[in-house]
């Protein structure tokens, strides 16, 4: 089912339950048009999701040339029925029968309840007037507006790639809460005007735990994590640095990645209940903008600076957002910000001396 509002709520006020023998009831339980599936912000969530959220679509995506590319590489046959590719892409293939309804379909994709939680437990009770919200979690309905649950319901299939299935030609993920919500789009409305900074660095730091996590665990780590798990340490290094209320993320000692992995999950869950202001945002945006030097002048290799160099462009891309729509007066910074994104879109023509040179104009516009 999906939320129509989520206000910030503090975490230690709602009790999770995990209901392990509820019944998966399917999207047809969201659909109605007096429920989620109707006209107008409280009706629509339905309508949204099913005709256009990319959610709908991830089934079809695994009937396509590229997926079963992927999965005859893999060795595991049709990727419609390969359960390392219908794990995220067709989650209900990984629920017990004994669990389905007869309404939840295989081929919904990514629907209502992968987010929202199994709904055989609160579909009908949520819709009570006397129902509050703390009481439909503790019937088993997902805590979603909590920006450090949200993060963790999508970071495990939009970042953690095996290596195999990177080497098979799956594309790399790059997780970003914030602008991927927003692009997604959005079926829930947030009244928070400060919310996108927050879920931007709560989904960086959630990111940075589980890149640090993979590249310290996994037998066979793709270059990918690790680089993204390099280049988001640095960039939340800078960040908490430049938020004195931030708790610190430190450059690791050698290779102590759990220590790193716990900073960052410590840093996601404060993130979660963080006030950002147009100060505060401001700070972090120019303390971002002033590293161009430290791409100009780096020993460290162009594929590791590139990595470093999308953390940072999304960074900007996501404060100067916030404060155009919380400032009397936008930032003029579009040409410059267009500019650095064409930088980074393709990694393997990267340059750090431009790079760094139109980092310097941005910072000469702020």
């Amino acid at each position: 089912m999906l939320v129509t509002t989520c206000a910030s709520i503090p975490a230690k006020e709602i009790k999770q339950t995990r209901e392990s023998a509820a019944e998966f009831v399917g999207s047809i339980g969201c659909k109605s048009s007096s429920c989620h599936g109707g006209a107008g912000p409280k009706r629509e969530q339905y309508t949204i999701w099913s005709r256009r959220d990319f959610h709908a679509k991830a089934f079809a995506i695994l009937t396509d040339a590229r997926s079963a590319r992927i999965a005859e590489t893999i060795g595991g046959g049709e990727a419609p029925a390969n359960a390392r590719c219908t794990i995220c892409h067709s989650p209900f293939q990984s629920v017990a029968q004994t669990r389905l309804a007869p309404t939840a379909h295989a081929d919904e994709g990514v629907s209502c309840e992968t987010c929202h939680g199994t709904a055989g437990a609160w579909l009908r009770g949520h819709t009570r007037t006397d129902w509050t919200y703390a009481m439909r979690v503790t019937a088993g309905m997902r805590d979603l507006r909590s920006l450090y649950v949200r993060a963790n319901s999508c970071v495990a299939c939009h970042q953690n790639i095996d290596n195999d299935l990177l080497k098979a030609g799956h594309p790399a993920m790059v997780f970003e809460l914030d602008s991927q919500s927003i692009n997604q789009p959005k079926h829930w409305h947030e009244d928070d005007p400060w919310v996108g900074p927050r879920a931007w660095l709560v989904g960086q730091a959630v990111a940075l735990r589980e890149a640090a996590w993979r590249s310290r665990t996994d037998t066979d780590p793709a270059k990918d994590m690790q680089q993204t798990s390099i280049a988001l340490t640095w960039l939340l290094v800078r960040v908490t640095l430049a938020e004195p209320t931030l708790p610190k993320i430190s450059e690791p000692a050698s290779s102590d990645l759990e220590s790193l992995q716990k900073q960052a999950d410590d840093l996601a869950r404060w993130a979660a209940n963080w006030n950002p202001s147009e100060i505060s945002t401001m700070a972090i945006l120019v303390a971002l903008a002033a590293n161009d030097a430290g791409f100009a002048t780096s020993e460290a290799s162009a594929q590791t600076l590139s990595y470093r160099a999308r953390r940072l462009v999304l960074a900007v891309d996501r404060l100067s957002a916030a404060l155009n729509r919380n400032r009397p007066e936008p930032l003029k910074i579009d040409n410059e910000l267009s500019v650095l994104r064409e930088d980074v879109r393709l990694p393997e023509n990267f340059n750090p001396a431009r790079f760094a040179g139109h980092l310097r104009a941005l910072r000469a516009k702020l």
